[in-house]
């Protein structure tokens, strides 16, 4: 059964008359008669009563007005929401990222998001970068928000903004004056840093031993904003992106001569999957929000 059988149906009900109905619809009265009989042989049921001088509706037609109207409705609305899908009056957005980036990029990048379109739903998790890769490559993500490196052959990767890890320490820590200190500070300096289930500590123990470096790990914790309270309260230090110190005051990031660690954040997206109209818009926002805060997370 055809959309058009639905119509032809509700134009004879509306003029109770196939010829007035073929003239509305600009068929032919015996190709409009085929068709409703098409219908009748599909549904089983006669919809109308030719027997008399007027076209009436038969019992069975009665009731199958009702439902044929309410599908008629159903797509128009159906039409209107992609539409609105379209113009982003609605839409789903899902989207992860690695954890360091849930406290400081994550935010106001999504605030600026809900600012341009309030009606589109955003999830938002957070997990690691193989894992994002996984569900981008499964359709449970429409982007990702990760690390420069090797992908899967299905992920592509657009650069989103450069990221400096700095020395991050609370007011009372005795390095709280510096603005800058040579990269051998580390060397024995208790540091209080992210578990090893984190990539950032994956990158940070490498390159401290590329540098010929042992800072002394007194604390593990399994989530930044953990970290960050414990340095806030302790005189401990931790490797952080310079942003988190900035936006977590009074902290202090101080920079490292020369750096320990400099890193890419991507944009990541599954290479073949469909790209919906709410995935565009955050991507283009995010790309058009990295550029203007250049120098917000360097």
């Amino acid at each position: 059964m055809l959309l058009r059988h639905i119509n032809y149906f509700l134009a004879v009900a509306e003029h109770q008359s196939f010829t007035r109905a073929a003239q509305v619809l600009h068929v032919s009265q015996p190709a409009l008669s085929q068709q409703i009989r098409q219908l009748e042989a599909h549904l089983g049921a006669t919809l109308f009563d030719r027997s008399g001088r007027s076209i009436r509706l038969t019992d069975a037609g009665v009731v199958y007005l009702d439902y044929a109207r309410r599908t008629l409705q159903g797509l128009e609305e159906g039409k209107r929401a992609i539409h609105d899908v379209a113009d982003l009056r609605r839409g789903l957005l899902r989207i992860a990222v690695t954890p360091t980036f849930t406290s400081w990029l994550i935010g106001p990048l999504l605030a600026a998001f809900y600012q341009r379109y309030p009606d589109i739903n955003v999830s938002i998790r957070e997990m690691s970068q193989e894992r994002i890769e996984e569900q981008l490559c499964a359709g449970e993500l429409d982007a990702g928000i990760g690390f420069e490196g090797t992908y899967t052959q299905e992920t592509d990767a657009q650069v989103l903004l450069k990221e400096k890890l700095v020395l991050v320490v609370g007011s009372g820590h005795p390095l709280a004056g510096h603005a800058c200190l040579p990269l051998e500070v580390l060397d024995a300096l208790p540091l209080v840093l992210l578990s090893t289930e984190f990539a950032t500590r994956g990158q940070i123990d490498r390159c401290c031993w590329q540098n010929g470096l042992s800072p002394r790990v007194v604390m593990e914790a399994n989530s930044v904003n953990a970290v960050v309270e414990i340095i806030r309260c302790a005189p401990l230090a931790t490797l952080l992106p310079a942003a988190i110190a900035r936006e977590n005051k009074p902290l202090t990031g101080i920079a490292l001569e020369p750096p320990l660690l400099e890193r890419t954040a991507v944009i990541l997206q599954h290479r073949d999957s469909y790209q919906s109209a709410a995935a565009r818009a955050f991507i283009q926002l995010a790309l058009q929000w990295a550029t203007l805060s250049a120098p917000y997370p360097s």
